[in-house]
């Protein structure tokens, strides 16, 4: 996670009140995860920090474009994405984890806080689940789909051929 090092905001000299941050995304982010859905993308992210006593609040402001491959046709396409998020982040004395989905826990001695996986989960998270040309406006390519159709064919071909074994044909004498 060394690649990510520039998403780190250290928190501890800001003075209270709001602060902005902003951040490229690129392959080298995805890359930084393993088995990431997604493998390329150009986008942009600003991280409003608003410093209270107590707590953090983040407000996230993500887009851009992510490189998906289609389901159907495993074509690439560019997906646009455009979404906004927020986080509380409390401190306490103790180590521990929120039940909530939406506060992150860090001990007060803590000075700067990763805002690298809370951007990779925004981004995957808003990934839809199935993927389609069609969603960014172009069409499959009909050279695939004309051989995934084909090939297709094929195999209903050789699944007849082993229905028509002899050795099945006595055994659905026995009904």
């Amino acid at each position: 996670m060394k690649a990510l090092k520039q998403f780190s905001i250290p928190f501890t000299g800001l003075k209270l009140g709001k602060h902005q941050f902003e951040f490229e995304i690129d392959k080298s982010f995805f890359d930084a995860f393993e088995y990431s859905l997604v493998k390329d993308g150009a986008l942009k992210a600003t991280v409003e920090l608003d410093k209270q006593e107590t707590m953090l609040l983040l407000n996230f402001h993500i887009w851009g474009t992510i490189q998906l491959n289609c389901d159907k046709c495993l074509a690439e396409f560019g997906q646009p994405i455009d979404l906004k998020e927020r986080q509380i982040v409390k401190f306490t004395e103790d180590e521990g984890e929120s039940d909530d989905l939406d506060i992150i826990i860090l001990h007060k001695k803590e000075s700067a806080i990763d805002v690298s996986e809370s951007i990779y989960e925004f981004i995957t998270v808003a990934v839809p689940y199935i993927n389609s040309c069609a969603q960014a406006g172009q069409e499959c390519d009909q050279q695939m789909l004309a051989t995934l159709e084909k090939l297709s064919g094929e195999s209903t071909t050789q699944e007849e051929e082993q229905n028509d074994d002899p050795r099945w044909a006595a055994l659905k004498k026995l009904k």
